[in-house]
C-alpha cells in the first residue's frame, strides 16, 4: 500500500516544524514548501526525511508543481499576526488572501481530498461576550485578521463532495518549536522572566486564549483522518485556556520563581476575547492535553538546555527579521 502525501505550506515554520516531525512518525509521505525567511533550522532533524523546497507560495507554476501526487493540503503559510501585516498591507493581501485563493482553485483541480486552512481566532476583534463561539459575527480590526476572513470565505465556498475543505481558528500557540518564536505572549513572558528577571506586562486585563503547540500540531493530523462529513465546509475554534495577560505572568513567575518582577505599563492594544473551544470537542472529541503551565515549563528547559542559543536572533521575531528583510 503507498503512502499517503501531505503538502505543507509553511512548514518550516513554528507550527510547521513540529508538524512536520509527527507527519513524518505516523508514515506520511511530507513536501514541504517555504520561503525560509527565518531559516531552515526548525526541520534540521528531518531534512533527509521530505520533501523540502524553497519558494514562494505566490508563486503559481511551482505550488501548482508541489501538488502533484498529493492527497493533503495543510495551509499554514502566511503574513503572520498584526505587526507584521501592517508593515506592508499589499504583501499581507498577496500572500495570505491571493495565494490562498490560487491555492484552494489549484488543489480542487489536482483532485485535492482534503485542504486545511490555518486560520486565526483574531478574526472576532474585540467581543464583549462571555464566550465567543463560531457563529457569532466577524469583526477583524487589522489587515492580518481581515484577509484570514477574506480567506475563510473562500474555503468555505470551494467545499464540496469531492473537495473537502475545512477552516481552523487557533488562538495564539505557546511552547517550543526548533523554530523558536520568541514573540508571541506566553513565549515572550517566559523568554523575559528566565533572562531579564523581570516582565512587563501592557495593560494586563486583556484576555488571550492559548493553546499548546504540542495541541494545534495534534489537531492538524487529526483532520486529516475524521470523517469528511464532520468537517466539510466548517469552521472550528481551536484554543484552550482563556485568561488575561496578568494572569499568564503570574503563571509564569509561578513556574520561574518568586524572585521574578512583574511591572504594568499602559497599552491600546485592547484585543481581548475568550475563545470556546467547545464546538471542536463536541464535533471531533478534540480537545487539548497540554496546558499553558506544560508550555512554560518546556520552554524553561529548552532555556536551560541551550536549544535556544542567541536571545538577538532576529529569526526568534517575526517582525523585526521582517523588517530586516525589507519585504516587497
Amino acid at each position: 500500500m503507498s503512502k499517503e502525501n501531505v503538502f505543507v505550506t509553511g512548514g518550516a515554520g513554528y507550527v510547521g516544524s513540529i508538524l512536520i516531525q509527527k507527519l513524518i512518525n505516523k508514515g506520511y509521505d511530507t513536501r514541504v514548501l517555504d520561503l525560509m525567511w527565518f531559516g531552515s533550522q526548525g526541520l534540521n532533524s528531518v531534512k533527509d526525511k521530505c520533501e523540502t523546497i524553497k519558494g514562494d507560495i505566490r508563486d503559481s507554476k511551482l505550488v501548482e508543481k508541489c501538488l502533484d501526487n498529493t492527497d493533503y493540503v495543510i495551509h499554514l503559510a502566511a503574513i503572520s499576526n498584526d505587526p507584521c501585516s501592517d508593515l506592508n498591507p499589499e504583501l499581507t493581501k498577496q500572500v495570505n488572501y491571493v495565494a490562498t485563493k490560487n491555492l484552494i482553485k489549484l488543489s480542487k483541480e489536482k483532485g485535492i481530498k482534503r485542504f486545511i486552512y490555518a486560520s486565526s481566532s483574531s478574526v472576532y476583534g474585540v467581543k464583549k461576550e462571555p464566550n465567543v463561539t463560531e457563529n457569532l459575527p466577524l469583526e477583524p480590526l487589522t489587515i492580518y485578521s481581515r484577509t484570514k476572513v477574506w480567506a475563510e470565505k473562500i474555503v468555505r465556498e470551494n467545499n464540496n463532495e469531492k473537495f473537502t475543505a475545512v477552516n481552523i481558528r487557533p488562538a495564539t500557540v505557546c511552547g517550543y518549536s526548533p523554530r523558536m518564536r520568541l514573540d508571541l505572549t506566553v513565549n515572550i513572558l517566559t523568554n523575559h522572566a528566565i533572562n531579564k528577571g523581570k516582565i512587563t506586562v501592557f495593560g494586563g486585563e486583556q484576555k488571550r486564549p492559548n493553546i499548546h503547540i504540542e495541541d494545534i500540531t495534534d489537531y492538524y493530523i487529526d483532520l486529516l483522518k475524521v470523517p469528511k462529513e464532520k468537517i466539510a465546509g466548517e469552521t472550528f475554534n481551536a484554543g484552550y485556556e482563556n485568561h488575561t495577560v496578568m494572569q499568564i505572568a503570574e503563571m509564569v513567575r509561578d513556574v520561574i520563581g518568586n524572585h521574578v518582577q512583574i511591572e504594568t505599563t499602559p497599552t491600546d492594544d485592547l484585543r481581548s476575547y475568550h475563545i470556546s473551544s467547545e464546538k471542536i470537542k463536541r464535533v471531533l472529541g478534540l480537545s487539548p492535553k497540554k496546558t499553558i503551565k506544560d508550555a512554560i515549563i518546556d520552554l524553561k528547559n529548552a532555556f536551560e538546555n541551550n536549544l535556544i542559543p542567541n536571545l538577538n536572533d532576529l529569526n526568534y521575531k517575526n517582525i523585526e527579521k521582517m523588517k530586516e528583510l525589507n519585504l516587497k
